[in-house]
C-alpha cells in the first residue's frame, strides 16, 4: 500500500509496531506479577503512578471501561493494600486515588523486570542501532506528549 506522504507511511509503522510492543510489555509484566494482578490492575497502578490523586472516572477513561468496572478493579487493589482511596477535600462525592507504598513497590518491581527483559532482547543490536531507537522513541514521545496535555 503506497500512501505517499512520509508522515502517512510513518503512521502505518507506528500503528503496526506500538500494539506489538504493548502486547509484549503487558504479557511480560503480567508474568512478573507475583500477586497475579490482572492487566487492568497493572494498568491502573501505572496510571496512578503517573497521575497521583486521580479520580475513579479518570481511571475508567484510561482503561476504556465504565466507572462501575473501574470501581471493581480499584476495590480489589484497595483490598490488597496497593491503592489508597480517600474523599476529595472539596468535592464530597469524589474520591481521590493514590498508590500505597506497597502498590508503588510492586509496580516498580514488575517494571524493572520487564525493562531487564527488554534490555536482554535489545542486547544483540549495535550501539548505533540502540541510539537510533532511543532517538526515534524520544521524538515519538515528544510528539504524543503534546496530545495528553489536559486543561
Amino acid at each position: 500500500m503506497k500512501l505517499g506522504k512520509p508522515s502517512q507511511e510513518c503512521a502505518v509503522r507506528v500503528m503496526d509496531t506500538i500494539p506489538l510492543l504493548m502486547r509484549f510489555i503487558r504479557a511480560d509484566m503480567r508474568s512478573h506479577s507475583a500477586d497475579s494482578l490482572s492487566i487492568p490492575q497493572l494498568r491502573s497502578l501505572a496510571f496512578l503512578k503517573r497521575r497521583p490523586g486521580a479520580s475513579l472516572s479518570e481511571v475508567a477513561d484510561h482503561l476504556g471501561v465504565t466507572c462501575a468496572t473501574a470501581s471493581t478493579t480499584i476495590e480489589r487493589l484497595v483490598q490488597r493494600h496497593l491503592v489508597q482511596r480517600t474523599d476529595h477535600p472539596q468535592e464530597r462525592r469524589r474520591i481521590v486515588l493514590n498508590l500505597t507504598p506497597e502498590g508503588k513497590d510492586l509496580l516498580e518491581q514488575s517494571q524493572d523486570k520487564t525493562r531487564a527483559h527488554i534490555s536482554d532482547i535489545l542486547e544483540d543490536l549495535t550501539p548505533e542501532q540502540i541510539i537510533q531507537i532511543e532517538h526515534s522513541l524520544m521524538l515519538l514521545k515528544n510528539v504524543f506528549e503534546k496530545t495528553e496535555l489536559s486543561p
